[in-house]
């Protein structure tokens, strides 16, 4: 399967560098440290399960869920972005730098995400498209709180 968000591991780097979730419906996100990390879950209007009926493979719905959360506040979960979102908000960032460079090559072991911050030519390499802006994001915020603290 494809890895369509960056991992949790990373976005739980990108929530403590600033990053902030405005969640909306079909974003993705991880529940850490209740033993869930593995899962993905996904913001819905309605809630839709693959289920067997009589043996054969079947789509049902229900108006709620039917596990023990009943509710977690969105400060309690990380944003898992995918590779677009990810892009767009490293984008946003680099729109005051004075010439916007952003280039994503696609290389045998991955993918190089290579970027203009502050005049100079950064370079962040990862397995995925997402993971590789993901990193170029962490650096870009990192820097940001850092040069006004």
């Amino acid at each position: 399967m494809t890895q369509i968000t960056i991992t949790l591991s990373l976005a739980q780097q990108l929530k403590a560098a600033g990053l902030v979730w405005k969640a909306d419906i079909n974003d993705f996100f991880g529940i850490p440290d209740r033993e869930l990390d593995d899962r993905v879950f996904v913001v819905a209007d309605l809630m839709a399960n693959l289920e067997l009926f009589r043996g054969w493979p079947v789509v049902t719905f229900h108006g709620a869920a039917e596990w023990g959360l009943d509710y977690i506040l969105t400060t309690e979960v990380v944003w898992l972005p995918t590779e677009g979102q990810v892009r767009q908000e490293l984008e946003e960032l680099l729109l005051g730098e004075e010439h916007l460079a952003l280039q994503l090559m696609l290389r045998s072991h991955g993918y190089q995400c290579n970027i203009l911050f502050r005049g100079a030519p950064l370079t962040f390499a990862a397995a995925t498209a997402a993971e590789a802006y993901g990193l170029a994001l962490l650096h870009v915020l990192q820097a940001s709180n850092a040069h006004t603290s």
